[in-house]
Order: structure tokens, then sequence, then C-alpha cells
């Protein structure tokens, strides 16, 4: 598994800090997945600053390199990629990134990757398919990640299994249900990952503690 990096947030240090109250820190999360998927929703949904976004409108001159089919309403697109960030407890902010959905912007995921604890796969039942390049990304690198299902309007509704199986998933990998544009059911999603990062991060240090000496 990469390393993932700490940050230390942008608030004010008081000059004096309490000796037993540590400096706040924060962990990167990646939000990804297939163009239209809801990245830069959820990210605007949660964030507790004003997020930043790389937005653009989609022009003539995407017909035929965008694949717009199934978001048609679809107006813009990130070019470069959305930030935002959330405080998850006392001392542990997220700093979540979301990175650009068409192939055509995947340069910046290599940039964007550096120093994430895991990342946020967001999926459209009704087109899966566009969320396997990022499935095969993470999977590749070596970063782990969870799926998120979109709960879009006038979308069918599948079972965790269903989707699983779908996207041929590996077994640990868990599936969320999350409304994206809701800012606890996004909430909800970012502590789930989080805490499955944590566990297999604890499993991987207990099989290594038991090894033989």
């Amino acid at each position: 598994m990469p390393e993932y990096t700490i940050f230390t947030n942008s608030r004010p240090v008081p000059a004096n800090p309490a000796a037993d109250e540590p400096l706040p820190q924060g962990v990167k999360i990646l939000i990804a997945g297939g163009f239209g998927t809801g990245k830069t929703t959820l990210v605007s949904a949660i964030s507790e600053i004003v997020p930043f976004h790389t937005e653009e409108n989609l022009t003539r001159s995407s017909i035929g390199v965008d694949d717009t089919a199934g978001v048609d309403a679809k107006t813009s697109t990130t070019v470069a990629m959305d930030f935002g960030r959330i405080a998850l407890r006392r001392g542990l902010d997220l700093f979540l990134f979301g990175t650009p959905g068409q192939d055509r912007f995947w340069f910046m995921w290599d940039e964007l990757v550096a120093g994430a604890l895991c990342a946020v796969v967001l999926a459209d039942t009704r087109r899966l398919a566009a969320s396997f390049a990022a499935i095969d990304y993470f999977e590749q690198r070596g970063l782990p990640f969870v799926v998120a299902v979109n709960t879009f309007d006038g979308a069918r509704p599948y079972d965790a299994g269903t989707v699983r199986r779908a996207l041929d998933l590996d077994p640990h990998v868990p599936v969320f249900h999350c409304d994206a544009r809701r800012r606890e059911s996004v909430k909800t999603l970012l502590v789930r990952s989080v805490e499955y990062v944590l566990e297999q991060e604890a499993c991987r240090a207990g099989a290594a503690g038991s090894g033989p000496y």
C-alpha cells in the first residue's frame, strides 16, 4: 500500500497551545468516478469552506470527444479538480479532491493521487461502465477505495451485492449507497470510508505481528 500524507490544516494555531491538545491534522481523500457521476455535487454538499471548482462549459468542440450519453442535461465539466474540506471530528480534517471524469483530463490523476489515504469511486447504476476506469486505476496503484452508488432520481435501485458483481469488485471492497446532494449522507459515507481503511491497516499490522520471529 502506498504511503499517505497527514496534512496540517490552515487554521490559526494559538500562541501557547495546550501541551495535551495536538495540532489539527487531516487526510486526503480522492472523489473519483466517471463523467457525470456526481463528484462536484458531493464536494459542494459536504465542504465547510467555499469549495474550489475548475468547471468549464461543454462546447461544440467536445462533441465526439466527451461521452455525454445518459447525462444529456449536463452543461459543464471539471477540467482539473474540485477541492473541499470538512472537520470529521475534533483534530481531524478531511481534504477532498474531486478528480476530472473525462479521459482527456486523466493526466491530472497521477498528481492528485499523491499522498491520498483512499478514494471514493462514485457510481451511477444507469451507467456503471463509466466507473470501470477509476476502479482499474486504484486497483493498479494499490490505493484503498470504496464504491459509492449515487442515488440519482429515476435510477433503478440495486443492492450492494448486485453492484459488486456488475463491477467485478474484490470481496473486501465495500459498496455503499449515498445521495451526493445530502450533507449527512455524504458525511456518513466519508466516515465509513475512513473506518474501512483503518480497519484494513489494523488487520495488516496484526497479521505482520503474528508472523514467526
